[in-house]
Protein backbone atom coordinates (compact mmCIF):
# COMPACT_ATOMS: atom_id res chain seq x y z
CA UNK A 1 0.00 0.00 0.00
CA UNK A 2 1.82 3.35 -1.16
CA UNK A 3 0.80 6.54 0.96
CA UNK A 4 2.24 9.75 1.59
CA UNK A 5 4.69 10.69 4.64
CA UNK A 6 2.53 13.00 6.27
CA UNK A 7 -0.14 10.06 6.59
CA UNK A 8 2.01 7.47 8.11
CA UNK A 9 1.42 6.35 11.82
CA UNK A 10 4.00 6.45 14.59
CA UNK A 11 5.97 3.08 14.45
CA UNK A 12 5.70 2.55 10.29
CA UNK A 13 7.93 1.76 8.02
CA UNK A 14 8.41 1.78 4.11
CA UNK A 15 10.64 2.50 1.01
CA UNK A 16 10.81 5.70 -0.82
CA UNK A 17 8.84 5.30 -3.88
CA UNK A 18 8.92 8.64 -5.22
CA UNK A 19 9.67 12.19 -4.21
CA UNK A 20 7.37 15.24 -5.60
CA UNK A 21 7.22 18.97 -5.37
CA UNK A 22 9.23 21.99 -7.22
CA UNK A 23 12.34 22.88 -7.55
CA UNK A 24 13.83 24.09 -3.98
CA UNK A 25 11.40 21.72 -2.09
CA UNK A 26 12.52 18.62 -3.99
CA UNK A 27 15.89 18.97 -4.33
CA UNK A 28 16.21 19.51 -0.06
CA UNK A 29 14.57 16.32 0.12
CA UNK A 30 16.80 14.95 -2.16
CA UNK A 31 19.70 16.74 -0.56
CA UNK A 32 18.50 14.96 2.98
CA UNK A 33 18.94 11.55 1.83
CA UNK A 34 15.42 11.06 0.64
CA UNK A 35 15.85 9.30 -2.53
CA UNK A 36 13.97 6.81 -4.04
CA UNK A 37 14.80 3.05 -2.48
CA UNK A 38 15.56 4.79 1.10
CA UNK A 39 14.21 2.87 4.14
CA UNK A 40 12.36 5.03 6.59
CA UNK A 41 10.96 4.83 9.70
CA UNK A 42 8.42 6.82 11.56
CA UNK A 43 9.58 7.92 15.22
CA UNK A 44 7.61 10.92 16.12
CA UNK A 45 4.73 13.00 15.74
CA UNK A 46 4.51 16.40 17.58
CA UNK A 47 1.25 17.23 19.59
CA UNK A 48 -0.94 18.49 16.32
CA UNK A 49 1.65 16.47 13.79
CA UNK A 50 3.35 19.11 12.68
CA UNK A 51 6.46 18.29 12.78
CA UNK A 52 7.44 14.52 12.30
CA UNK A 53 10.61 12.88 13.27
CA UNK A 54 11.83 10.19 10.75
CA UNK A 55 14.81 8.07 10.86
CA UNK A 56 16.67 7.39 7.46
CA UNK A 57 19.43 5.94 6.57
CA UNK A 58 20.75 5.46 10.46
CA UNK A 59 20.11 9.27 11.55
CA UNK A 60 17.10 10.86 12.85
CA UNK A 61 15.11 14.20 10.61
CA UNK A 62 12.63 16.00 11.00
CA UNK A 63 10.27 17.10 8.40
CA UNK A 64 7.87 19.44 8.34
CA UNK A 65 4.14 18.32 7.34
CA UNK A 66 4.05 19.92 3.88
CA UNK A 67 7.25 18.90 3.15
CA UNK A 68 6.71 14.76 4.11
CA UNK A 69 3.42 15.57 1.78
CA UNK A 70 6.20 15.35 -1.28
CA UNK A 71 7.16 11.95 -0.23
CA UNK A 72 5.49 8.61 -1.62
CA UNK A 73 6.56 5.63 -0.08
CA UNK A 74 5.16 1.65 -0.13
CA UNK A 75 4.29 0.62 3.80
CA UNK A 76 6.07 -2.62 4.69
CA UNK A 77 4.09 -5.21 6.06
Amino acid sequence: MEKTLDNFSIGETGIVKMVAGEGKIKRRLFDMGITPGAEVFLRKKAPLGDPIEITLRGYELTLRKSEAACVTVEVKA
